[in-house]
């Protein structure tokens, strides 16, 4: 699919196609697994390789970096294979994600969608059958979901009429309940809406987990660096108390991807230097993490080049990291989301995320223009047990 984007054309197998752009790297882990496997199937291939995914695991890690990163995940969610529920299952792009997330062995695709979808997953050469498809026109489920909705909206100024309306025309607000009644472990959502009313509608039927501050992250990965962004998407002035809940949040993903965490609150302020008026909320962070006695390094208020390069800071010897920083944890959202889509569009890192954490269930709102490749890495990362 992104191949296909890339070049402009819409490939079918034929006369005219049979190996496509044999040496686009994002076709390097897929092509020579394929003549591997027809190989094997054919009887030509003396030295028959015995388990094809971790084959292609080490194809896709040695040329591309963000698979170092996502191994934890991807060990996860195929020994532990979940049931992941893709909402906006009418569109191409989510179709491919389904098909190739069943084909990797991480679980079960829930589709939403109408029964046309059973005739888009034919023309794209996978078995209708092998996926599950709910559909509100005819699901049996959707009484109780009417009755679950109105129980949550009734008193927020919504008519029974309004929580039926929404249970039959909103994908979301479907996908959210069938995840709410226990159908799903997890679910993916996005390419059809804005990031902001994804996250409305989510929350119309699912609520932030008790005592957590909801909050968003990005994941930069380099050749030789993983740096965790924080909160890229849901806190627009965090107070302090939210600022340390989001640094915890932060640094159990990047301990659960494999990375010892080390916190820096950033700023334009280096230790009071310049003073500032919305400096207040990063010191009571620091402040709030002494008092919880947090279990990882934490500093701030620093500036970016402080946190990252080790000379600078060099210059600050009572700084309590012990090497550049590898979480960084944002004064707003306007600079975090901003940093973020910045890097996504002209920095030479992959970009993993948004990342939605701190919500009771396992729910990722991708962004509206997600390829098929990214659906699957936050679906893995749901179904794995990073993001949650």
């Amino acid at each position: 699919e992104e191949v296909a984007a890339a070049y402009g054309v819409k490939h079918s197998f034929g006369p005219e196609y049979i190996i496509p752009a044999p040496f686009d790297p994002r076709l390097m882990e897929i092509v020579p697994a394929a003549v591997a496997q027809a190989a094997m199937d054919s009887g030509v291939a003396t030295k028959p390789i015995a388990n094809m995914a971790a084959y292609r695991q080490e194809l896709r890690a040695r040329l591309n970096p963000t698979t170092s990163v996502l191994s934890l995940a991807d060990e996860g969610a195929r020994a532990n294979p979940k049931r992941v529920i893709f909402a906006e299952g009418e569109e191409e792009v989510v179709l491919r994600a389904a098909i190739a997330f069943k084909a990797e062995g991480y679980g079960t695709p829930v589709l939403v969608g109408r029964e046309s979808v059973l005739e888009s997953l034919r023309a794209l050469g996978a078995n209708p059958d092998d996926f599950e498809l709910h559909n509100s026109v005819n699901s049996p489920l959707v009484p109780e979901m009417v009755d679950l909705l109105y129980k949550r909206l009734q008193r927020r100024g919504y008519l029974r009429r309004d929580a039926e309306r929404m249970v039959n025309r909103d994908r979301n607000i479907f996908g959210a309940l069938l995840l709410q009644m226990g159908k799903a472990d997890a679910m993916i959502t996005g390419v059809t809406r804005t990031w902001a009313e994804s996250m409305r509608q989510v929350k119309r039927v699912i609520d932030p987990q008790q005592g957590r501050t909801p909050f968003g992250m990005h994941i930069l990965v380099g050749q030789s660096h993983t740096v965790f962004m924080a909160d890229t998407t849901v806190n627009e002035r965090p107070n302090a108390e939210e600022l340390a809940d989001i640094a915890e949040g932060a640094a159990l993903v990047a301990r659960r991807m494999g990375h010892e965490p080390r916190v820096a609150f950033l700023s334009y302020s280096n230790f009071g230097n310049p003073e500032g008026r919305w400096l207040e909320n990063l010191r009571g962070a620091i402040k709030a993490l002494d008092a919880r006695g947090a279990e990882f390094e934490y500093e701030g208020e620093m500036s970016p080049d402080v946190a990252l390069n080790p000379k600078q800071l060099a210059n600050y010897p009572f700084a309590r990291l012990s090497g550049p920083a590898n979480v960084l944890i944002m004064p707003g959202l306007q600079s975090a989301n901003i940093s973020a889509k910045l890097l996504r569009e002209l920095g030479g890192d992959s970009i993993i995320g948004p990342i939605l954490m701190g919500m009771e269930k396992s729910v990722q709102i991708a962004p509206m223009t997600a390829s098929a490749s990214e659906l699957v890495m936050l679906a893995v990362l749901a179904a794995g047990g990073i993001a949650r």
